[in-house]
């Protein structure tokens, strides 16, 4: 392997962290994209992993602090907003079973949830942050490991679908 290998290589495997960090893509981009990269599954599931998991302990301890700026923005805080709100909808799971319910929150990987959404709804339910780092970790483990069975190829979306 050349240099010019390691460095394109080191530049997919931080593209697929990138990814994985981004709200809205999170685990359900970074994965695919690791796969269309050729990559191990076994990697892209740890980078990916990794990447987003990166802005969950700064989002839990400066949420409220980082958010509240954010929304006094015009077009960002009505952004905001309405994130919050249907965060708010869609996280009964978390008011009715507390840790749990976010474990799941976040471990179902589809739209309006994963890691991002499961930080909104911790502090919204002033969840303790402890406790909420380690049921988003949980749910982050287990969404990285549905997706990453999708796009193997080893279980279809059908099966989720059908399920809902």
């Amino acid at each position: 392997m050349n240099i010019a290998d390691l460095v394109l290589l080191i530049k997919k495997e931080l593209m697929v962290v990138g990814v994985a960090a981004l709200p809205i893509f999170e685990l359900r981009g970074s994965i695919p994209l690791g796969a269309s990269f050729g990559l191990s599954i076994y990697k892209i599931y740890f980078l990916s992993v990794l990447g987003n998991l990166l802005p969950v302990a700064p989002l839990l301890l400066f949420f409220k602090l980082f958010f509240d700026k954010l929304e006094g923005m015009p077009i960002i805080g009505n952004f905001f907003s309405r994130w919050f709100r249907r965060v708010e909808k869609k996280s009964g799971l978390v008011e009715k079973w507390g840790f749990w319910g976010l474990v799941l929150l976040v471990a179902i990987p589809l739209p309006v949830t994963g890691a991002w959404t499961g930080t909104v709804a911790a502090n919204l339910f002033e969840l303790r942050i402890r406790r909420s780092f380690f049921a988003i970790l949980i749910g982050v483990l287990i969404a990285g490991i549905i997706v990453s069975l999708v796009v193997k190829g080893i279980i279809t979306t059908n099966i989720f679908i059908r399920s809902l």
